[in-house]
């Protein structure tokens, strides 16, 4: 049996923050985001990590900080975009509901642009811009997919849309709705 606990998983800028927030609320539950957990263990912004330390060691404290959540109780957790890289990570995300927050790499482009938070917090793209959220899609989507319960295509709809699609596939009998597992 799945534990009580929601991971939302997806892209930079699919909005899992601002979606765990408003989900959290729905179910009377607390929230946290993950990356901002990390970010305050390390004392550092996780493009200073991966300047200072590298990628690899940013990987592992995430997974450090994933396996601690993974303790929780009546929690929603908006994830890193990365955190399905590592099958570990995978494994410990089974034991809640998984959602995948999913958009077009022209969407999540746009939004990266637009988010002041993304500069300042954020590693840059390596390559550039689209082409590289692009690749990095090509790459992760078959992990999402293949870790998400529930996908939710958040491309046109809004933040408070996105989780009420989520409570109602999450609440669901079973049979009822595609991918709504009961929590």
């Amino acid at each position: 049996m799945k534990r009580r606990l929601i991971f939302l998983i997806g892209y930079r800028g699919a909005g899992k923050t601002t979606v765990a927030r408003l989900l959290a609320e729905k179910f009377g539950w607390s929230w946290l985001d993950a990356d901002a957990v990390l970010e305050e263990r390390a004392g550092k912004s996780i493009r200073q990590i991966f300047a200072d330390d590298g990628e690899a060691a940013f990987r592992d404290l995430e997974s450090a900080i994933l396996g601690e959540l993974c303790t929780l109780e009546n929690h929603v957790f908006a994830t890193g975009g990365g955190v399905v890289l590592r099958e570990e990570n995978r494994v410990c995300l089974k034991q809640g509901v998984v959602v995948w927050l999913r958009a077009s790499a022209d969407v999540l482009w746009q939004r990266m642009q637009q988010d002041i938070t993304t500069a300042e917090r954020r590693p840059n793209l390596g390559q550039g811009g689209l082409a590289e959220i692009e690749e990095l899609l090509r790459a992760r989507e078959p992990l999402y997919e293949a870790c998400s319960d529930v996908t939710v295509d958040v491309e046109k709809r809004a933040a408070g849309d996105a989780a009420d699609a989520i409570r109602s596939a999450i609440l669901s009998p079973v049979g009822t709705a595609e991918n709504s597992p009961a929590l």
